[in-house]
């Protein structure tokens, strides 16, 4: 299997890289796009090659053109290229190198200060503000704008991978970036071109069938299904020299102490601090 050209792949093969053999969902229209999006790989290495001119630019406009609860555009992003800002946030976010390889950094934040200037510039109280509704607003508006800057990257050969890890201590990261109150960072993006040698297989994803429901929620063979997914981690996971856990494995060391949450355990705190109430 070719794993470093999966955008050539056909329809058929297009699926059965992202949901492995024995469980390839029917799929009616497709074109290109939908190839594009299923392609789709995390990357963490790159080159330093500097990008186009205009890329920025580009992808900021596609975010843009995502959706936007009530056109409230309650998000912002902050392009990093200073070198010591670029090694804080990659200690930050657990020494991950490709934040200072990458030649683009982006942090994108739920932003609800431009929103209460606006009020405050027209002197009127924006009552919402403080809710907890317009905080999950503004961070669902953020990872929508982000994964439409995505799909563009990738679109023009340029690889990605998201830094949540920026969530171990967003107050330190508003501090380095000047974030005034009301704003906060939710998570960062790596923009480049792949490094040589990097060519990460398409990973698999659960079965649709233990996402997929008709009417009611749930699904009797979700675990038979979660055993054969389990496999094919396992399997996913020997083929690129990883640790050879299991998804569920992978859950329970994720999910199962507060240890492993990385100080995000703390994060309600954090945020409130940040300028967003949460009422």
């Amino acid at each position: 299997m070719d794993i470093a050209t999966p955008l050539t792949a056909s329809k058929a093969e297009a699926l059965s890289l992202r949901y492995g053999a024995g469980a390839t969902p029917e799929a009616g229209p497709w074109n290109e796009q939908i190839a594009a999006l299923l392609a789709h790989r995390s990357i963490r290495g790159y080159r330093p090659d500097a990008l186009p001119a205009g890329t920025l630019e580009t992808l900021v406009a596609a975010a843009q053109s995502a959706a936007t609860s009530s056109n409230l555009q309650t998000w912002s992003v902050v392009a990093v290229a200073d070198p010591q800002t670029r090694i804080e946030m990659a200690r930050l976010a657990g020494d991950q190198k490709h934040i200072m390889q990458c030649p683009l950094f982006l942090v994108w934040c739920a932003d609800l200060s431009r929103n209460a200037r606006l009020g405050a510039d027209e002197g009127v109280e924006l009552e919402t503000l403080p809710y907890f509704e317009s905080f999950l607003v503004a961070a669902i508006d953020a990872a929508l704008a982000a994964q439409n800057a995505v799909v563009a990257a990738e679109s023009l050969g340029l690889s990605t991978v998201y830094i949540g890890a920026l969530r171990n201590d967003p107050a330190a990261v508003a501090a380095r970036l000047g974030l005034p109150p009301g704003v906060m960072g939710v998570f960062g993006l790596c923009v480049g071109y792949a490094a040589h040698g990097v060519a990460n297989e398409v990973k698999p994803r659960l079965p649709q069938p233990a996402i997929l429901f008709h009417e009611r929620y749930g699904s009797a063979e979700e675990p038979a299904l979660r055993a054969a997914y389990d496999a094919k981690m396992v399997a996913f996971s020997a083929r690129h020299e990883l640790k050879q856990d299991s998804w569920s494995q992978r859950v329970i060391a994720r999910m199962g102490r507060l240890p492993a949450m990385g100080g995000r355990d703390r994060l309600l705190s954090v945020v409130k601090a940040l300028g967003f109430p949460l009422r």
